[in-house]
């Protein structure tokens, strides 16, 4: 999904899923590059041998701050042009590995009405093509009123 129109915060159900994201199978060419822009030069990202038998894992591990990337992707992208993905939290609980297809999920947990917008938030995560969860989440976003204000720029969130 691509930057695309923002949702109103009148128009989105608690319960409802958000579109997800699908990144892969991820290779270890998707892997070099991430870890050459984020200067991140740690071999278990792009150097197999050394990553099963020096550090004992069970293959290339795709980097934490390309998972992180991946969420607030998927935030930014529902949150649209005119809402904001306020804040972000998850924990990585399990490894993905090269080769793996991802894919990042958000459900909307609650809302909560502000003077000028609204706060969404979020329960989200990172699947692989197993199934199995490795990045658990949550997140809020905010979002315009129909008929409201446009969010301010650059966005000051609210005293909660």
């Amino acid at each position: 999904m691509a930057l695309g129109k923002t949702p109103y915060f009148e128009d989105v159900i608690i319960g409802s899923d958000i579109p997800g994201l699908e990144k892969g199978p991820l290779t270890t060419a998707h892997l070099m590059r991430w870890s050459a822009a984020m200067e991140n030069w740690h071999k278990i990202h792009y150097d197999k041998p050394f990553a099963m038998e020096h550090d004992k894992l069970p293959g290339l591990l795709i980097n934490g701050s390309l998972k992180q990337q991946f969420v607030m992707q998927l935030l930014a992208d529902w949150a649209g042009p005119q809402g904001w993905a306020w804040k972000a939290s998850f924990q990585f609980r399990a490894m993905n590995l090269v080769e793996e297809t991802v894919r990042v999920w958000g459900r909307v947990t609650g809302k909560r009405e502000g003077p000028d917008f609204g706060l969404i938030d979020i329960e989200l995560g990172i699947i692989n093509d197993a199934g199995k969860e490795s990045t658990p989440g949550t997140a809020t976003v905010a979002l315009p009123y129909k008929n409201g204000k446009p969010l301010p720029y650059p966005f000051v969130p609210p005293k909660l």
